[in-house]
């Protein structure tokens, strides 16, 4: 590696993607940023969307994939307050947005997105979208928080969830699996539907109420409302879209939420409207949130005691087969690379 040099992945983006390891100029932070030595990245839906050159712009020489990261503080920009070297710390994936709701400005840049990602051995992130990672949390567990726990944190302050709550799940990913917990953490009861029974144990194992195979029993949304009497989930986290969303509709409960965070089914949808004026339902959209959504996310899993769900660590160079990985489905929880 040359001096001031860097390893990075890039990416050539498209339906067969490829991601190349080398060299790129290890960057400086501006007064108001910081520079990160980067300890784990975190992988999501979203990386495998720019993967396949559906969102972002990968053609600058600077762009680095990788939503999600974590590390500490090597140096600091000439008017950042607050923070100190060797600090560990996450960082908001919109870094712009420091809380309150998103607007075109501040939404602009997302790291791995917009902007160089957390596929590197460095990192540049304003010192506004900085939270510090709880103590005593790995670094793999850390770089699980700022898109999938934030996501599922939003989902269940959104949708009100409490002690008397139903909340029902779909799917085993990073978000279904904090939403899982958080709800548990609230006293909520669980429903979750998958494909393999076997996963559908594994979250029986972290608390789910009750398990539907939607292979065996594709009218999950009928079995939602057996559970509950025919009133329906309190809260829907919807993370599949498509074909689903007419079943979200249909296992909602009056005043029911239903919060949209994913389309890995597809992203244009068919619903019947009627039911949606009938049940006066809450369609609640998600950009993942804010840093400030984030802190509350860190604190919540640190004051319940939730431990991050990870299927897998790859170490750094083999980066390429965790995406693979993750576009195969196979998970139970979170991807993650590993740095050595």
């Amino acid at each position: 590696m040359e001096q001031g040099a860097m390893r990075a992945f890039r990416l050539i983006s498209g339906e067969i993607w490829q991601l190349s390891l080398g060299d790129l100029p290890t960057p400086r932070p501006a007064a108001d940023e910081v520079l990160i030595r980067l300890r784990a990245a975190g992988l999501n839906y979203l990386d495998l969307m720019v993967a396949r050159g559906r969102l972002g712009d990968t053609t600058p020489p600077s762009f680095v994939p990788g939503t999600d990261g974590a590390g500490e503080i090597v140096e600091i920009g000439e008017r950042v307050s607050g923070w100190a070297i060797g600090d560990r710390v996450i960082s908001g994936s919109i870094v712009d947005w420091s809380a309150g709701l998103p607007t075109e400005a501040n939404g602009r840049r997302i790291r791995g997105v917009t902007m160089p990602g957390s596929l590197a051995d460095y990192a540049v992130v304003p010192a506004s979208a900085l939270v510090r990672i709880p103590d005593g949390m790995p670094y793999t567990q850390a770089v699980t928080l700022p898109i999938a726990a934030t996501t599922a944190w939003n989902a269940i302050v959104k949708g009100r969830v409490g002690p008397a709550s139903t909340v029902a799940l779909l799917g085993t990913g990073g978000v279904s699996l904090f939403a899982l917990q958080f709800a548990k953490a609230a006293g909520a009861r669980v429903i979750l539907s998958s494909s393999s029974d076997e996963k559908l144990e594994r979250a029986r194992q972290l608390g789910a109420d009750v398990m539907i195979n939607y292979r065996t029993q594709p009218a999950w949304d009928e079995v939602v409302l057996e559970a509950t009497d025919g009133s329906g989930a309190d809260l829907i986290v919807e993370t599949v879209g498509g074909g689903t969303f007419a079943r979200s509709i249909n296992a909602a409960k009056i005043g029911g939420t239903v919060y949209v965070v994913g389309f890995i089914g597809g992203m244009e949808v068919t619903m019947p409207v009627l039911p949606v004026m009938v049940k006066t339902l809450n369609i609640l959209g998600s950009q993942t949130g804010s840093t400030s959504d984030l802190t509350s996310a860190a604190k919540a899993v640190y004051q319940t005691r939730i431990k991050p769900v990870i299927d897998r660590v790859f170490p750094f160079e083999a980066a390429a087969d965790a995406y693979a990985y993750l576009a195969s489905g196979a998970h139970f929880g979170k991807v993650v690379v590993e740095f050595e």
